[in-house]
Order: structure tokens, then C-alpha cells, then sequence
């Protein structure tokens, strides 16, 4: 088969690799679309490396069709479905857990369905898991018009919660508006913790980091969760622990990657409980910014890199 590899100048290429080779208790996937995220920025770099067992090449979520499957397998040959991995997704095919296997939601494409695994895993681990949101908290997520955000904020508002979020643009503001969204936040032109000083919240999904964390840290609600699981805008910051221990504040550092497969499978188990009606009901929407064919994933790393996307990247076989 194929796949995009990283060559030695941090170019990418589709070059031919050994096809996988399917282990008892996982299934083999025909890969036809891949969702992009961040994560593979950093791989592509050379400073997110896939967890033991995984391909080498990147890629965190597709979608496809099964090819082979265990005879005590939930899954058949030519079921549809989604799956979140540990790496390996820009490629043709892929041998997945059977428990990170998910069907696609009745309604939904290859496309739509490869922008749910990585994002709403996350969002679900870290605002429901870590953050233990709960009906009328307020929440806060950075970067609201990506990939995440765009997971994050419906997931927030589908537990009800009041959401506050941050964009670069007016297109993306009304963006995340049409997302849910109830306070965005302009970073160009207002300060981030002057908004949410008036708008304390309970729960952070902070993708940024960076100078801003010390000074939004103050404004949070009493035994609020903030959840760090990223640092774009940088790895320090100022902080009065003398506030953040009389507030009783948590600051927690997050990623999923690095979780067990284990855990991995209980939240894929809970979206497909909570949230897979919604997405047939349309309730919550898959917001599709572009889609490219596989070989040319250098530019779609572009999209991600210049902050382009409003809503999921993918990468496509077809």
C-alpha cells in the first residue's frame, strides 16, 4: 500500500510501504478519508512521535470500510465506519482495536465521518472527563473556529452550557456564532481575560497556553478546571499561586494521545451513546472546511499551519 512519509528535510511524500498486518482483536480498515489536527504539525516536525504499536506515518482519525475482521468481531467486512488511532491514518489502509471502531452515524459520508474520532474524543475526554461538565457551567475554549473548537462548542452546548471562545477573524466569529457559541472573544482586538473576568468560567479547554494563562486564570469561578492540552502561543507564564490555592482552581495538563487503549475505548463507547443521535438528527454538525486527496497532504498541512480553516481539514482517497 501507501503512505505519507515524512522525509528527512520535513517535506512529505506518497511513497509505498508494507501493507498492515491485522493482530487478533483488531480489524483491518480500507481507508478513505483522514482527518488532519495539529497533532500532526508536531509529528511532522519531529516532536509528537505515535505511541509504541503504531505506524510511523500520521494520521489520528479516518474513515473507511472494514476489509477483515475477527469471527467474534462486533465488525463485518464492508461495515462503514470511523476509527480513532494512535497513528497511521494518511494512508490506505490501517489495523485498529476493535473497540476504537466506530459505525458511521446513519446519514453521514466518509468525509463528515472521518472530522468526528480525534476532535470529540478529545473534547469529550477533556470537558466531560477531566472538566466534569455539567448542565449550566460556562466554558471557555480557545481557538473556537478549528477542528476542536468546532467539537468542543457543540459538545458544550449539547450538555447545555454557556459558551465563550476566542477567533482571529470576523468570518470565524460568525463562525462559531452558528456553532453555538454565546461570547466570542476577538484576541486581535480585546483583551482575553478582561472578557472573562466578566464571565467566569468553570471549565477551559486552553489550546494556547502561553503569557495569557497566568492573567485568565485569575478570572475563573470558584473550583474551576482549566485544561491545558496544548501550547501554541507559548510554554511559560506567570501565575499567583496564592489566588489560584484561595480560589481552589485546577490546572490540568491533558492529551489523549497518550492515553491506554483502554481509555480510549470507554470515551469512543460514551460518544456513541450520547452523541450519535445527535449527529443523525443533524443536531450536531460536521463543518467541513476543505478536503484534499491524500498525496497532497503538504497542502493541507498549509491550512492548518496559516490558521486558515474554519471547522475540519480532510484528506480524501476518492
Amino acid at each position: 500500500m501507501h503512505a505519507v512519509l515524512i522525509n528527512d528535510d520535513k517535506s512529505l511524500t506518497w511513497r509505498e510501504v508494507p501493507d498492515p498486518v491485522r493482530k487478533e482483536g483488531e480489524v483491518l480498515i480500507d481507508i478513505r478519508a483522514a482527518g488532519l489536527n495539529r497533532a500532526d504539525l508536531l509529528q511532522r516536525e519531529g516532536n509528537y512521535p505515535p505511541p509504541p504499536g503504531w505506524p510511523e506515518w500520521m494520521g489520528l482519525e479516518v474513515a473507511g470500510v472494514v476489509s477483515a475482521a475477527g469471527s467474534d468481531s462486533r465488525w463485518r467486512s464492508g461495515d462503514r465506519v470511523c476509527a480513532l488511532l494512535g497513528g497511521g491514518g494518511y494512508a490506505e489502509q490501517v489495523a485498529v482495536p476493535d473497540g476504537m471502531v466506530l459505525p458511521i452515524p446513519e446519514g453521514l459520508d466518509f468525509v463528515e465521518a472521518a472530522a468526528i474520532p480525534e476532535a470529540f474524543a478529545t473534547s469529550y475526554l477533556n470537558l466531560c472527563i477531566e472538566g466534569g461538565l455539567q448542565v449550566g457551567d460556562t466554558v471557555f475554549i480557545q481557538a473556537g473556529a478549528s477542528g476542536l473548537g468546532m467539537a468542543a462548542i457543540q459538545l458544550a452546548k449539547h450538555r447545555a452550557a454557556k459558551v465563550i471562545t476566542t477567533v482571529g477573524s470576523e468570518a470565524k466569529a460568525e463562525f462559531v456564532r452558528s456553532l453555538g457559541a454565546d461570547v466570542v472573544i476577538d484576541r486581535r482586538r480585546e483583551e482575553i481575560a478582561t472578557v472573562l473576568a466578566r464571565h467566569p468560567v468553570d471549565i477551559a479547554l486552553d489550546c494556547v497556553a502561553g503569557p495569557h494563562l497566568g492573567p485568565c486564570l485569575k478570572t475563573m469561578a470558584p473550583g474551576g478546571r482549566w485544561i491545558v492540552i496544548a501550547t501554541l502561543g507559548g510554554t511559560q507564564s506567570d501565575l499567583d499561586m496564592r489566588d489560584f490555592f484561595r480560589r481552589g482552581v485546577t490546572l490540568i495538563g491533558s492529551t489523549l494521545r497518550s492515553r491506554s487503549s483502554a481509555m480510549k475505548v470507554e470515551i469512543l463507547a460514551r460518544l456513541e451513546t450520547e452523541l450519535w443521535p445527535a449527529f443523525v438528527s443533524g443536531a450536531i454538525k460536521l463543518k467541513i472546511h476543505a478536503t484534499v486527496p491524500m498525496p497532497c497532504a503538504a497542502t493541507a498541512h498549509d491550512m492548518l499551519q496559516a490558521s486558515q480553516n474554519l471547522g475540519k481539514v480532510i484528506l480524501t482517497r476518492e
